[in-house]
């Protein structure tokens, strides 16, 4: 049935006559046909004004957004804007209804233009650098009085905010912060701008920031409910189940590092350290200012619907509630308590109480940059999604996670063929938390189809590191299928939430704890089931954190099915975890690699757990507590490899897992140190051609494609980045070739910014350090200069 945007929430009339400018402005491709639906394209460009437009006269993306709302009450095919190459910055989010979205079926498309790669952010680039402190090399620009921001980009890569490690050794703990006697300490007190600083613990399965009041007489005061939050509960602040690194952050005497910077909200002094090779000069810097970028959305009555973006890149924005007094008190992947409570005392509360069982019903969710609620028929394809300070993506989480206010009711939502990278906490959270996720009171509340596949999605948890880079809490069918995740602080990927506590018949455990008093012990089925997690190659994950795995389960999930997976290097934890209230998992086919305990169930206290079905996989690692029989359990013909010996089925898995469709989308190969691009001089094809550093111009001899069988491809996959005759010595030549899939053409892209070749271990290298145009890129030995220091984008 066509679907069409209900007249009462349609915000202008646009006469017969009105309609018909604007059409004749942007101009109908083709005429209407049965065979051939009519195609209507306005065109945009980060310059663009006015209202015609037309590619000679593209308009702003509000005044695209404007054409479309003129244009698609009675669509007879797609309208398509298509956005010209630059950056889009935003001065608020971009906020997509109903008024927005297509009709009778047709589409509205925002996507690039050809060869062009488009960015809509919500940062600004700051330039005006002058010298402030020769002795200590901090440098200095202006970005007005009351700017506020938690993160910085400096040439595509996050920079590090003040801050020096601090020994927990050296802190007692008190009802009202922390006292300190170490005599080395003592310049504490004298730190300027005390209430702008924060602490951040890094525990086994949080990463916590808490807001400092004062520091005076070697006591830190601080704010509250921001302490008293962090404090109670479980892997908190002051007792953590590990105990992680421990920093004292943002303030001007703790700039004293390469990659550092400092913002004076007061001034809007903004003062950074350069890394060895930066030249300020020629430097890009970005200061998000944005909290959230765009917003798709409307009401359950009227929800956005068939809208579609592809081949554009989302990035610029800084969340700042944890800056706030409230700080950050981490629960797990991106759930937070924030207000005040009635806490209990200090010590009583350090592996749960009834006191903190209140909160559990009312954790928030991070807010995502791309948010998705009450809406149908989304896609995002193409894109990219980097440099963005929190979760990247939220699909239908709860309402206070919303800039529109209105919560969940996402269905038939697609990412696909995407990167999601490089970002503050995590990839992609679809479903909400509170009750209405698990327990809807409106059936349009239901998170339902959502389909997340061909991403690769990586290097995420830079600041909040207990996030997954795909996590599904409450939804029906979800198909997590032949994504890529590497380089991740915590767990690979996880479905589901709640610890069993929302099942029927609810948790004797949950039922000691206290939480029944606080919220219904339900006994019908949650939203959750038919999740699936399918194909994905998952490997280098858990580098930071403790609890957790490669994939990670929580409570029931009637047909959720785990399989075809490769999951490799887990740093010692865990293959399969299915944490508490697990139940209903079948697990088959898949592939377990370096890893430690293969496959675990955590039981212990975790009643109604099991029904699993986990049979015909592969693993390195013969631990397991996972039986057959036992709890229902049906656990056979799992076999456990030696050597590396993988039997073809093994290999058929680990060939088959992760994209497959061509790997991440074209992106520019910027070196840290020269700003400019990898090119192949003159767009010549042929073989043997030695890449160089040129002015990025966004054209095809820049645009590469990192792709799953880890080659650098150019030139639409034709050819490949090539170490020169196979060589692995310093100095061999790094030239173009016919695609081979060989180890001379595979490459690590590496969290540190280099490109390694998987052959020779060598580093990409734009030789001599030099930074001007036609500079010859090789391989030489790593050496940490900026000369070997890349970022796609």
């Amino acid at each position: 049935m066509p679907v069409t945007k209900s007249s009462l929430f349609r915000k202008k009339v646009l006469t017969a006559a009105a309609a018909a400018v604007v059409a004749a402005a942007v101009g109908v491709v083709t005429a209407a046909s049965p065979a051939q639906a009519a195609t209507t394209t306005i065109y945009a460009s980060p310059s663009g004004t006015g209202s015609a437009c037309s590619s000679a006269q593209p308009c702003s993306l509000a005044g695209a957004q404007a054409a479309v709302r003129s244009l698609n009450d009675s669509m007879s095919g797609d309208i398509v804007v298509q956005l010209a190459d630059g950056v889009y910055r935003l001065s608020a989010p971009f906020r997509l209804t109903a008024e927005d979205s297509g009709s009778n079926g047709y589409r509205v498309v925002w996507q690039a233009a050809p060869s062009a790669r488009p960015a809509i952010s919500g940062s600004r680039a700051v330039t005006g650098w002058t010298q402030a402190d020769a002795g200590r090399n901090i440098w200095r620009a202006d970005v007005g009085a009351g700017t506020d921001t938690r993160q910085l980009y400096v040439n595509g890569a996050v920079a590090t905010r003040a801050r020096t490690a601090v020994n927990r050794s050296d802190f007692t703990v008190t009802t009202t912060g922390l006292r300190f006697s170490n005599g080395a300490l003592s310049y504490l007190n004298n730190l300027a701008d005390q209430s702008r600083i924060q602490m951040e613990s890094i525990g086994s399965f949080t990463d916590r920031y808490a807001s400092v009041q004062s520091i005076s007489g070697n006591v830190i005061t601080m704010q509250q409910p921001s302490w008293n939050n962090n404090t109670f509960g479980y892997d908190t602040f002051s007792s953590p189940h590990r105990a992680g690194p421990l920093y004292l952050t943002n303030a001007y005497e703790l700039l004293d590092s390469p990659g550092e910077w400092y913002l004076n909200r007061g001034t809007g002094a903004l003062y950074y350290i350069p890394a060895a090779g930066q030249n300020m000069s020629s430097i890009s810097v970005e200061l998000p200012t944005l909290q959230s970028l765009v917003n798709v959305g409307g009401t359950y009555d009227s929800p956005a619907h068939h809208l579609t973006f592809s081949g554009i890149t989302f990035t610029g924005t800084s969340w700042l509630g944890a800056s706030s007094n409230q700080g950050y008190a981490d629960q797990q992947t991106g759930a937070y308590v924030t207000g005040n409570w009635n806490w209990p005392a200090l010590s009583a509360c350090q592996e749960g109480c009834t006191q903190f069982e209140a909160t559990r019903p009312n954790w928030n969710q991070m807010p995502a940059a791309v948010q998705v609620s009450a809406a149908d028929s989304i896609t995002f394809s193409g894109s990219q999604f980097v440099n963005l300070g929190q979760t990247a993506i939220g699909i239908g989480n709860d309402a206070n996670a919303h800039a529109s206010g209105v919560g969940l009711g996402a269905s038939n939502i697609t990412v696909t063929g995407s990167e999601i990278a490089r970002s503050s906490a995590g990839g992609i959270v679809a479903g909400g938390v509170r009750a209405d996720a698990h327990h809807p009171s409106d059936q349009r509340m239901v998170n339902r189809n959502i389909t997340i596949s061909n991403n690769r999605i990586h290097d995420l948890g830079v600041e909040y590191r207990g996030n997954v880079s795909v996590l599904t809490t409450y939804v029906t069918t979800a198909t997590v299928s032949h994504n890529e995740v590497y380089n991740m602080p915590y767990s690979g990927m996880s479905i589901g939430y709640g610890w069993g506590s929302n099942e029927p018949g609810g948790s004797t455990q949950y039922t000691n704890r206290g939480l029944y008093n606080y919220q219904p012990r339900y006994t019908t089925p949650t939203t959750a089931s038919n999740n699936r997690l399918i194909g994905n190659y998952i490997h280098d994950v858990m580098q930071q954190t403790t609890d957790g795995g490669c994939i990670y389960t929580l409570s029931w999930n009637p047909g959720a099915q785990i399989s075809g997976n490769y999951c490799l290097r887990t740093n010692g934890w865990f293959g399969l975890y299915f944490d508490e209230g697990s139940k209903y998992y079948t697990a088959s086919g898949n592939v377990f690699s370096s890893i430690g305990t293969w496959a675990t169930a955590n039981y212990w206290g975790g009643e109604n757990m099991g029904n699993f079905t986990v049979t015909g996989n592969w693993t390195s690692n013969s631990a397991t507590n996972v039986t057959n029989g036992d709890r229902g359990n049906v656990v056979n013909t799992n076999t456990t490899v030696t050597n590396g010996s993988w039997p073809s089925g093994a290999q058929a898995v680990m060939a088959a897992a992760g994209p497959q469709t061509g790997g991440t989308p074209a992106t520019r190969l910027v070196g840290t140190q020269s700003g400019r691009c990898a090119d192949v001089p003159n767009s010549v094809t042929t073989n043997g051609t030695q890449t160089q550093l040129w002015d990025c111009s966004g054209a095809g001899n820049q645009n590469w494609t990192y792709t799953s069988g880890k080659q650098l491809s150019i030139y639409g996959g034709t050819k490949c980045l090539d170490a020169n005759g196979q060589g692995t010595s310093n100095g061999t030549t790094a030239i173009i070739w016919d695609c081979s899939g060989q180890a001379n053409q595979q490459w690590n892209v590496n969290a540190n910014g280099t490109i390694t070749g998987v052959q020779s271990g060598l580093c990409l290298d734009a030789v001599g350090a030099n930074t001007a145009n036609g500079t010859k890129l090789d391989l030489w030995s790593c050496n940490g200069g900026a000369n070997q220091q890349w970022s796609l984008r």
